[in-house]
């Protein structure tokens, strides 16, 4: 077992660590103080405001999952992230920023402008089963409480994101891969109406589109803190989702609820559900679904996380490539661990389990399936 921190000469919260010596059996070691120490950078922030950093994802599992896992038995390369961005403060009144985010690996094609395939503008830069994407490249500008981001950005929509730094397990959700988008190109507006509200409004051309068209949207929604330990998000878009070869002119409204409670100081509990609904340009339906998820993680140190994630998604109208669109269930449960051994390192193995009795998803092992997946996330 790792000595967490006890060499590196940080000051607090080691004393339990340090003086166990850290050995094999050490509780403290897991479940009571480490010291990470502060992360390396290789660039940092620039003395105009702006910052340069970045990661690296690689992993493997053992089965074919639908979408971003979908090449097993292989040691791959998920995300080589770089990113440039100037937050802005507007404690002081009016401020401008923006962000640009690079992306090369297997994910970058779930990623790049497919909304408008082949049209989008980073669509075609694949490079075999790996590939290049601009996933974000936005100005926003600032004044008090409102600001307003322009360009290509990740939705708000759902509680799981692409970057592997923002998600706890390594694999995704039904829900997040087949009824969300996962970036616009428009403008959004935030307004920070007190401590405890934020609410977006803006326009966007449907889902993953770059900057062409793919239809007018809404996309908009409200956080809430409720209560010290209780916070409510809603976020929805509505209107022209896409004009592609997916499912034609598609329109219609999705909205995504997210609670995040948190049971104890380290006990933390969010509930999602998400509703799909969507006909294509003669008025057919295209795509219905219906999901919950459920989280559940438990902070156990700095340097230690367990959780669990399960999921029930009901799906009408999605063709998952075999051509049967008729109302089906899935289940999905994953169970993983969260280990830092570095501050810069994040190892995140898990145990998942999925149920396709219709067999629509393309599971690969059939009716249902057992997955091991471990990765291993480098930031800088």
């Amino acid at each position: 077992m790792p000595s967490f921190g006890c060499d590196m000469g940080c000051d607090g919260g080691c004393d339990s660590c340090c003086d166990s010596g850290c050995g094999i059996g050490a509780l403290d070691c897991l479940t009571g103080d480490c010291c990470l120490g502060d992360p390396y950078t290789l660039f940092g922030e620039l003395d105009n405001g702006w910052s340069m950093g970045g990661w690296a994802s690689l992993g493997y599992h053992s089965a074919a999952l639908p979408i971003f896992n979908d090449r097993p038995d292989e040691l791959n390369l998920h995300q080589a992230w770089l990113y440039a961005e100037k937050a802005i403060d507007t404690s002081c009144g009016f401020d401008i920023g923006g962000r640009i985010d690079y992306l090369y690996g297997i994910d970058a094609q779930n990623t790049q402008a497919f909304g408008t395939d082949p049209r989008g503008w980073d669509n075609g830069w694949d490079n075999g089963e790996y590939g290049h994407a601009l996933p974000q490249a936005y100005l926003e500008a600032g004044y008090g409480d409102l600001s307003v981001k322009v360009g290509h950005f990740y939705t708000i929509i759902g509680w799981e994101v692409v970057p592997a730094t923002g998600n706890f397990f390594y694999s995704h959700a039904y829900t997040f891969n087949y009824s969300e988008p996962f970036t616009h190109t428009g403008a959004l507006a935030t307004y920070n109406a007190s401590d405890d509200v934020t609410v977006w409004g803006g326009y966007t051309m449907g889902w993953d589109s770059g900057f062409d068209d793919n239809g007018d949207a809404f996309l908009g929604g409200i956080s809430l803190g409720l209560t010290d330990d209780l916070n409510l998000i809603y976020a929805t878009t509505i209107g022209q989702f896409g004009r592609n070869a997916f499912n034609g002119d598609e329109q219609g409204y999705m909205h995504s609820i997210v609670a995040d409670y948190a049971v104890t100081d380290s006990l933390q509990y969010i509930i999602q559900s998400d509703l799909l609904s969507t006909e294509d340009g003669a008025g057919v339906d295209a795509r219905n679904t219906f999901g919950i998820n459920q989280y559940l993680i438990k902070t156990l140190s700095d340097c230690w996380a367990v959780g669990g994630r399960f999921e029930w998604y009901n799906n009408e109208g999605i063709d998952f490539g075999n051509g049967a669109t008729a109302e089906n269930d899935i289940y999905a449960l994953t169970l993983g661990v969260n280990h830092r051994p570095h501050a810069n390192v994040t190892i995140r193995p898990e145990i998942r389990w999925d149920w396709d009795d219709d067999q629509v998803v393309g599971l690969q092992d059939g009716e249902d399936q057992t997955t091991f997946g471990i990765d291993t996330v480098f930031t800088f």
